[in-house]
């Protein structure tokens, strides 16, 4: 698994400078745009630091990408409508153990959906301004997870499902004993 992993977090230190360069930013116009400090991204592109999901997020939302979007092409998998398990690309953040399994997402469709497994005690927050131009949709499918968005709190329990309201910063929240897993969905637009 952690060769899986290690792979996967090359090609993404790969794709990010990838998607720098074809855009003619330098590390700082990047810095600038997404509110992640040029050494960060420095580390990130040369494979010396693991960034967290509060870090990809924003460097996705700079380029006008989601997570997913993201994922999907540094992982390659643009083409195809089928996308068998085993190429379904995961990553993992360092710093929460939070474990992101792209279920589908291509660029020519509107629609993404992943598998979260968020570890016991550990929370994940979103900026508000990742979901200016998406809607999303949370299942939850084991655990229990807790939803902080905006001023408003959701205690979902397995089979519970919340749509989001306006955009507004969202923290995804395990406070129980055992892994929480559920499917988010969004679409673009």
């Amino acid at each position: 698994m952690d060769t899986i992993v290690d792979e996967a977090e090359s090609q993404l230190a790969q794709r990010l400078k990838l998607e720098r360069e074809a855009r003619g930013w330098s590390q700082a116009a990047l810095a600038e745009r997404s509110g992640v400090a040029k050494a960060s991204i420095s580390k990130i592109e040369r494979g010396e630091m693991s960034p967290s999901a509060g870090l990809l997020v924003r460097l996705a939302a700079a380029f006008d990408l989601t997570l997913a979007a993201l994922l999907v092409r540094a992982e390659q998998g643009e083409a195809g409508r089928l996308t068998r398990a085993a190429d379904q690309p995961v990553w993992r953040d360092p710093a929460t153990g939070y474990r992101r399994r792209q279920i589908f997402g291509r660029p020519d469709h509107p629609l993404e959906m992943a598998h979260v497994e968020l570890p016991p005690g550990q929370s994940v927050t979103i900026p508000a301004w990742t979901y200016a131009h998406t809607r999303h949709a949370v299942w939850c499918q084991s655990g229990h997870l807790t939803i902080h968005e905006g001023g408003h709190r959701h205690d979902l329990s397995p089979g519970d499902s919340l749509g989001f309201g306006p955009p507004s910063e969202v923290t995804y929240a395990n406070g129980g004993t055992v892994p929480c897993t559920y499917i988010v969905g969004l679409v673009r637009g």
